[in-house]
């Protein structure tokens, strides 16, 4: 018979397995852990129109690589449904930084850039920096990582 420590050591390691194999199971498309959300919901069109992040809404709404992609207007729904490559964040979402190196990491969607016209975002604002320290060479490197990263 299994006394209660035993049963929740196996419970605890069965979702750890479960948990270690869904997140490596690279996704095209960065969402959090229990969220289908690209860009943690932010409208990725709003970088190149309002040069700034703005918060999407569930009600301007679209799939693409995976993803629930949310915007803040109708109008920039129909712009990236048009064009999804060219105002989706470069590397799927995840930090160029970390792609750079070989790796992937979230990202946080303050930590923004636009480099020829695409999109980049960073894990935070001090990674942000390193990245912005050498960009040019970090997307090279990146651009040759990607997508070998999330395979």
């Amino acid at each position: 018979m299994l006394n209660n420590k035993t049963v929740i050591n196996l419970v605890m390691s069965c979702l750890i397995l479960i948990f270690s194999a869904t997140s490596n199971a690279g996704s095209k498309t960065y969402t959090a852990f229990f969220s289908d959300l690209a860009v943690s919901g932010y409208d990725t069109v709003a970088y190149f129109t309002q040069a700034k992040p703005v918060k999407g809404s569930s009600d301007f709404t679209t799939q693409y690589q995976g993803a629930t992609w949310q915007f803040s207007s109708q109008e920039n729904l129909a712009l990236f449904a048009q064009a999804p490559t060219k105002y989706a964040p470069q590397y799927g979402g995840y930090c160029a930084w970390a792609v750079s190196q070989g790796d992937t990491a979230s990202s946080d969607p303050k930590a923004w850039k636009i480099v020829d016209d695409k999109l980049y975002l960073n894990y935070n604002f001090d990674i942000q920096n390193k990245w912005l320290k050498d960009s040019q060479k970090l997307i090279l490197q990146a651009d040759q990582n990607w997508p070998g990263v999330i395979n």
